[in-house]
């Protein structure tokens, strides 16, 4: 074949010129290329942010609005004060809300839960075969189970929709902020490094993408800062492809009562019967690991016996302190962290720029550093000069160079007094340890874990509990892969401290905090055992829990024993009293005053039981009172031991003191001490 010959073709076809095809292919590309909003991109991935199905889209609207109402009480030092109210709407007067007429069904077989006779008369007699089995089964008293509920169609159109309302007492939202804050995907004030609840910086943005695809209905928001003499009013969507606010109305209302805070209302659809259990779920994990805050739960339906009203009633008004925004550790750097923070930087050499912008580099050190990069390098240079191939060096020299771990000063963990409380307020356990880690280092990122044991308790299952907690938030979702599920299963021995892994109700909660949470899978509702450094740390402080539990089991069974002891030896005064009498009725018959037969004392004994000095009932009761005592005596030892009272408890309330004061507060794992000056 000739080399001019087409591949595809006839050498006899006519040739097309090679700039008429380029000209059609970039025309063919151009038409391919196409872009999405950051929006756009979240709405077709909703399950990345946790809206898989209408149930889990409920409870991450939930979780969502929770979350951002506690940042914003704490970020102003407020103790929390919390409503969430979840207002069930029936198909008809959500139709009713947007102006949509309902229509009777005119072609039934149209939809989707049209059952036609002979379907019915199957379903119909698989029912009554069901029923039959029941009854047989009745007659032989044999274990039953529940009988499958039997649905006679899919029901896939009828929807359910819920009107979620969450209303704080936090720091409240600039007016002018307002719509960009709910109607621009990846905007945000919790972008930075520092300890954040969030997990993807969405917040309340994906509720509004969710709830414009599933009802169209917009987000309304009401907002006040403290002292402010309005409140701002703003109801608005969100344009999608666009990725910005939709403002309906945003406007200023008079403040009369001085309110602050936010109440933001949203309409959904989503599916209370299947994630029932998870919310209340949440909030009572909230409740453990907040004890500081205070929430009102309600859930209205138009069935009043459906209706839930629970309050999580707040246990301490000591809060942990806010989290500070900290700057990054060398090692935890990549090449385009380096060049954005080059392009942000206010520092003009390079020596300033490494010691501003960097944790844990001085100075001195700056200069060594500098002078290890090589000669195209002074401390005198500008930063922003630095070429492509020189920022590589840099982050080169920083995963090789050796740096000290950051301190963990910038975390805020509940604390062990608050875990404490949070656990022994809402499973009343018969016994709790806690224990809290010292700040810790992966990857650069300091992390800080606290653990809590309990025994016993309500509504605690036998058997292991997990409770796990991410900068103080509940992870319910992917728990056996948790490296807290997998220490608490797998690497730890429970019966080395005398506790019943299968027969025990044990309660295990594990809270990490950290600059940087490694979740795995794209839901982030898990922890990984793959970091070691987090592994440890998890094992180690679920096993200094244990060991405080297994002091106070065996102190507990000592205690028994020394029950048992007792009822033994009280049980046998009578006959011991009885047999030692007949003995010294015996000696007192042959006994004569003038002849010393026995020792002086016993002598004395015999006088005094032939006189009827000394006679059973004497003898019970000393024996009874040296069991008491003995008791008594081991008694005191083991409250000396354990600082703990055995006797009847009466609780004590104290009110909260009036007034403005200056506070101290001492604190401990188990107490906090307050003077009041």
């Amino acid at each position: 074949m000739d080399s001019s010959d087409s591949v595809d073709g006839s050498p006899d076809e006519p040739k097309t010129p090679n700039r008429g095809r380029s000209k059609k292919t970039k025309k063919e590309t151009e038409s391919l290329l196409k872009q999405k909003s950051p929006a756009e991109f979240f709405a077709e991935n909703k399950n990345i942010a946790g809206f898989d199905n209408p149930g889990k889209s409920l409870y991450t609207t939930v979780r969502e609005l929770v979350e951002n109402a506690l940042d914003s009480a704490e970020s102003i030092s407020q103790l929390p004060d919390i409503e969430l109210v979840i207002e069930e709407i029936t198909k008809s007067k959500f139709n009713t809300m947007i102006g949509l007429v309902n229509r009777e069904r005119v072609d039934e077989e149209l939809y989707d839960d049209f059952e036609s006779a002979k379907a019915r008369e199957k379903r119909l007699a698989k029912e009554a075969r069901m029923q039959e089995v029941q009854a047989k089964n009745l007659t032989i008293k044999k274990k039953l189970k529940e009988l499958p509920v039997t649905k006679s169609g899919k029901g896939r159109g009828e929807s359910s929709f819920f009107k979620v309302t969450c209303k704080d007492n936090g720091r409240g939202m600039p007016h002018d902020e307002i719509p960009n804050m709910f109607g621009r995907v990846l905007s945000g004030t919790k972008y930075g490094l520092k300890q954040t609840r969030g997990k993807f910086g969405l917040g309340a943005k994906m509720a509004l993408i969710w709830s414009k695809m599933s009802t169209g209905l917009p987000i309304e928001i009401v907002s006040a800062a403290r002292e402010q003499n309005y409140a701002s009013f703003c109801r608005l969507d969100i344009d999608i492809h666009r990725n910005i606010p939709h403002v309906h109305l945003h406007e200023k209302r008079e403040n009369k009562d001085k309110w602050h805070g936010a109440e933001i209302q949203i309409i959904i659809e989503g599916n209370w019967t299947t994630y029932r259990s998870k919310i209340i779920h949440y909030m009572r994990q909230m409740a453990v690991i907040t004890p500081y805050a205070q929430f009102l739960f309600k859930f209205i339906t138009d069935l009043s016996d459906k209706n839930v009203t629970i309050r999580f009633a707040r246990r301490t008004d000591v809060m942990p302190p806010a989290p500070i925004e900290t700057k990054h550790h060398p090692s935890a750097v990549d090449i385009l962290l380096i060049k954005r923070l080059i392009a942000e930087t206010s520092k003009k050499t390079l020596q300033q720029f490494l010691q501003h912008e960097f944790i844990n580099i001085s100075k001195s050190y700056a200069e060594r550093l500098i002078g290890e990069m090589g000669p195209d390098f002074s401390p005198k240079m500008t930063a922003k000069s630095l070429t492509s191939q020189q920022i590589v060096r840099i982050h080169q020299l920083f995963r090789q160079a050796k740096f000290d771990d950051p301190s963990g000063d910038c975390l805020s963990p509940a604390g062990e007094y608050n875990l404490r409380l949070g656990i022994i307020k809402e499973l009343q356990p018969d016994m709790v340890a806690t224990y809290s880690s010292s700040p810790q280092v992966f990857e650069g990122h300091p992390f800080i874990v606290e653990a809590g044991i309990s025994l016993g308790g309500k509504d605690v299952k036998q058997g292991l509990n997990i409770f796990r907690f991410a900068n103080r938030i509940p992870l319910l979702f992917e728990q056996g892969a948790d490296v807290v599920t997998r220490t608490a299963m797998k690497k730890i021995n429970w019966s080395t401290y005398k506790i019943n892994q299968m027969q025990d109700k044990i309660g295990v909660f594990v809270s990490i905090v950290s600059t940087k949470i490694p979740f795995k899978g794209t839901g982030k509702e898990y922890i990984g055992d793959d970091i070691t450094e987090i592994s440890s740390a998890v094992q180690s402080a679920i096993k200094q829990c244990c060991l405080q539990l297994r002091s106070k089991i065996v102190k507990k069974l000592q205690a028994r024993e020394r029950q048992e002891r007792k009822r033994n030896l009280t049980r046998y005064i009578p006959d011991a009293s009885r047999a030692i009498m007949e003995v010294l009725d015996e000696m007192a018959q042959d006994y004569d005053p003038k002849r010393h037969r026995y020792d002086k004392e016993d002598d004395e004994l015999v006088s005094k039981v032939a006189s009827h000095q000394i006679t059973e009932a004497t003898f019970r009761e000393n024996l009874s009172q040296y069991v008491e005592q003995v008791d008594y005596e081991m008694a005191l030892e083991y409250a000396t031991q354990t600082g703990v009272i055995e006797e009847p408890r009466e609780d004590i309330y104290l009110s909260s003191l009036e007034g403005l004061f200056n506070y101290v507060d001492l604190h401990s794992p188990v107490f906090i001490f307050r003077l009041a000056t």
